[in-house]
């Protein structure tokens, strides 16, 4: 008790005996918050057993957390029955132009997402005017002007714009290599190294998280081993992260594990597989080998933790299935290939679908007219056109003047559960954040966009208990903010920013289908965002208190 409130209670003359009693018992008025979650389950990050307890917040900041029976608040929220948790970070999220389209995120915001992180090989920043230029000629649905040249600035104008969630973003080394070398499929002199090594070195210092990688794709994947290490040790002199969308997550998926791990080594670097998996049914077999791999590099010292989203379906372009020289030179390139009849056929004679057509599921097209195709498999398409699967998707392909959007079920439901037990196993959506209205429905999507988190709660922790809720929300929080070295973030502690999640256990749950994925997931009651309240009672409050959250390279201007 301090002695001003002291002084007030002698003022109230009250007897001595009664004032001591008061200052013992503390029975004195407590602090005032400006908002108190009273009775919540609060399980804190850590993954230890959870506790009932109260949480204070002022302004963006946990002022205080446990039994705060005498506090009183601006506002006050009875959390009894609901879990209070740190807000959940989303390692791999494509909100990158969605955000710039519609600042709530509302999909993952009502899933409890509070951190965006973007940038899987691909980053929105640096970039050069020719890149410009083709980020302006390859938009669809959402448009916008590039007026930004830099990652952070990038970040900037989306923070200035008004975000609900928090964003960040790694650097990727495909727009790097875009920047100095365009799409060539070759090795960098030594000068074009050494100025891909210096933006990242700017990226860093403009807050990136690190470097990231997408090794199936171009120009990303024109990249040999040795340039991404290179790239990696600027990384790890600013104490940032290695992740990567490895080369292979099919029958080479063992080599490409033991490629981030020799990058990991070589580099001294924290590292990261995103969307961990073995995909392809007769690749399935290999995920416990490169479970294997990781578990021992990790007992070797090293420091490899990986992410998934909760599906068995992954969604990515059409056009992966095409020979790697038919992509070299990018999407218009290949335009032109198709265009010439040798080239044409020898590319359908060069498919190599590692899923059937039966199991690739078209979800969006940049042509209007084609979007009724929208839902069909490539199978029902090629078999209405009479033709056969190879010949419809290159005409496809050409037809849309787009990679195509699709959805390969392709995944083994037991190796999700398998790989959600990992200690070291992080969460993600690896898609953007839409809200269900206006032209986000002019394609489909992948449900993953709607229910990733959600579903780990509900289907897996509630329903089929592959792992406690403890552990889950420490998947969700504490795991990716320590891998990617944030301060104040990802668990529930008094001087912390206060980034809070409230929802019930028994009713959260993933509504989104591959049949109708624009629906929102339920159960998530509070989310605030830098202690402002985003999601109030289920409902969203269109506030956009979202922060570029900046690695440790970064130099403040």
């Amino acid at each position: 008790m301090t002695v001003k409130t002291v002084t007030s209670m002698k003022n109230l003359k009250l007897p001595s005996c009664i004032v001591l009693l008061c200052i013992l018992m503390g029975c004195a008025s407590g602090e005032t918050y400006d908002v108190l979650i009273k009775n919540g389950q609060i399980v804190d990050g850590s993954g230890k057993t959870s506790y009932r307890g109260d949480i204070g917040i002022n302004a963006d900041t946990i002022a205080a957390i446990g039994p705060l029976e005498d506090a009183m608040g601006k506002e006050e929220i009875d959390a009894t029955g609901l879990v209070v948790a740190p807000g959940f970070i989303n390692m791999l999220s494509w909100a990158n132009e969605s955000l710039i389209e519609d600042g709530r995120s509302q999909g993952d915001i009502r899933q409890g997402v509070t951190l965006e992180v973007m940038g899987e090989g691909h980053s929105m920043g640096p970039l050069n005017e020719f890149m410009k230029r083709e980020m302006r000629e390859g938009q669809e649905d959402i448009t916008y002007e590039v007026s930004w040249s830099s990652l952070g600035g990038y970040l900037d104008f989306l923070e200035k714009k008004g975000v609900s969630t928090n964003i960040a973003s790694f650097v990727g080394n495909g727009t790097l290599r875009q920047y100095v070398m365009g799409y060539e499929n070759r090795r960098p002199t030594e000068a074009e190294l050494d100025t891909m090594k210096l933006l990242t070195r700017q990226a860093m210092e403009e807050g990136a998280m690190g470097l990231s990688t997408s090794l199936i794709y171009v120009p990303s994947g024109h990249a040999k081993t040795d340039e991404i290490i290179e790239l990696a040790k600027v990384v790890s002199e600013y104490n940032g992260m290695y992740i990567s969308h490895i080369r292979d997550e099919e029958g080479g998926l063992l080599e490409a594990v033991q490629e981030l791990i020799e990058i990991a080594d070589e580099a001294d670097i924290r590292s990261e597989i995103y969307h961990f998996k073995a995909s392809g049914n007769a690749n399935w077999d290999l995920l416990d080998e490169a479970i294997r791999l990781v578990d021992n590099a990790r007992e070797g010292g090293l420091s490899i933790t990986t992410d998934m989203y909760m599906y068995n379906a992954s969604s990515t372009g059409l056009n992966v299935v095409l020979p790697k020289w038919a992509k070299e030179g990018g999407h218009s390139a290949t335009m032109k290939l198709i265009e010439d009849p040798k080239q044409r056929q020898k590319m359908m004679d060069e498919i190599d679908f590692h899923v059937p057509p039966d199991k690739i599921l078209l979800v969006g097209f940049r042509n209007k007219a084609m979007r009724n195709l929208i839902g069909n498999t490539l199978a029902e398409v090629a078999a209405e056109r009479n033709q056969s699967a190879n010949e419809t998707l290159v005409d496809l392909i050409y037809e849309d003047d787009s990679r195509i959007q699709v959805v390969y079920f392709s995944m083994s439901e037991d190796n999700i559960k398998k790989k959600l037990a990992l200690p070291y196993m992080g969460i993600c959506s690896d898609a953007g954040s839409y809200t269900n209205e206006g032209v986000f429905l002019e394609q489909s999507t992948h449900p993953r966009a709607y229910g990733s988190f959600a579903r780990l709660l509900g289907k897996y922790v509630r329903e089929e208990k592959i792992i406690g809720l403890e552990e889950a929300i420490y998947k969700l929080t504490t795991l990716p903010a320590t891998n990617l070295n944030i301060e104040k973030r990802g668990a529930l502690q008094a001087g912390y920013y206060a980034d809070v999640v409230l929802f019930d256990a028994g009713k959260i749950q993933d509504n989104a289908t591959f049949e109708k994925p624009h629906q929102y997931a339920t159960g998530m009651q509070y989310v605030f965002v830098n202690g402002t309240a985003v999601l109030k009672k289920g409902r969203h409050t269109g506030s956009f208190p979202g922060r570029v959250i900046r690695g440790p390279g970064w130099k403040k201007n």
